[in-house]
């Protein structure tokens, strides 16, 4: 690759630290107009031979199994206008976010912990299944393969037939309302089955089976949720680092009890953090197409 070849021409003044981050960029082959998603990560390890031993805990999540939402246009409408209903976009339908009316509403927002930075993107909207660090080609090949050969057991676990959700209300996963770290919408599926969920074990089970899980997240129990709110992803500055939370008291009030809808689970991915395809979700290492008709498929994309 071109990039390879950059990268391992690289002036030999530069620190060994930054030579070995950039190797491990390299070792992931991708598309050409695609941006690393590895560029950020804290890489810890030593090189031997041709080999990069590293730590896994040193390694931010690469990939992930993911079920997506953004698919449904309604669904990411209802997102957009949450968003700009809090933030104060709508001029008829802002939160109430202060007892003090004198108070400008941007600065009450900041007293709150909110900005647009928390908020989920509702084009990358989503299930998360398994998290998981791929980080180097050779493991990304092995995920495929693994992904490619559980189509048939994820059929099964489904019966064939389509799975639907709801999602209603709002939900906090760590701290209390006042400080909350990431705000979701709970999931329920539509009939009570819990075909999704042997679904989603067949995943786990073989992710775990091919090496490819860190032990920490194989013994997590599953709990299917969809985030609109999320500390992590707030934009750090001088001003905002004190924040590691956010009030959202003021957000449950309004919308602890919206009804968000009833949808179709369409696909399962193997997702790409931090790389995104044209219709603005995350790069789709592969996918595979769920019931919904009488015809079932597969599709695959290129690393």
């Amino acid at each position: 690759m071109n990039n390879h070849k950059m990268i391992g021409g690289s002036n030999n003044k530069t620190s060994s630290a930054e030579r070995q981050k950039q190797k491990s960029i390299a070792s992931v082959r991708r598309p050409v107009s695609m941006k690393s998603s590895f560029a950020n990560d804290r890489h810890g390890g030593a090189e031997v031979g041709s080999k990069l031993v590293v730590k896994s805990s040193a390694l931010d999540y690469s990939h992930f199994i993911s079920l997506p939402l953004a698919i449904h246009p309604q669904l990411v409408d209802k997102l957009v206008n949450f968003q700009n209903s809090i933030l104060g976009l709508h001029d008829n339908a802002s939160i109430k976010a202060s007892t003090s009316a004198s108070k400008p509403k941007t600065s009450t927002l900041s007293e709150l912990g909110i900005d647009q930075s928390i908020f989920i993107k509702p084009k990358t909207f989503h299930l998360t299944v398994l998290m998981l660090k791929l980080w180097n080609k050779e493991r990304v090949d092995a995920a495929v393969k693994i992904f490619e050969g559980i189509e048939g057991e994820i059929m099964d676990a489904l019966d064939g037939r389509p799975v639907s959700i709801k999602l209603k209300g709002l939900d906090c996963l760590k701290g209390s309302l006042a400080k909350a770290r990431v705000l979701y919408a709970p999931v329920e599926v539509v009939g009570g089955e819990d075909r999704l969920l042997r679904a989603c074990k067949v995943i786990t089970e073989a992710f775990t089976k091919g090496g490819l899980v860190l032990e920490k997240d194989a013994k997590q129990t599953l709990k299917l949720h969809a985030t609109v709110m999320n500390v992590r992803h707030r934009k750090r500055t001088k001003m905002t680092n004190q924040y590691d939370s956010f009030d959202a008291r003021g957000v449950m009030e309004k919308y602890g009890s919206e009804d968000w809808g009833k949808y179709l689970i369409r696909e399962v991915h193997l997702s790409q953090r931090f790389v995104f395809d044209e219709d603005g979700y995350y790069h789709c290492c592969a996918s595979i197409l769920l019931p919904h008709n009488a015809h079932k498929c597969m599709k695959w994309f290129c690393i």
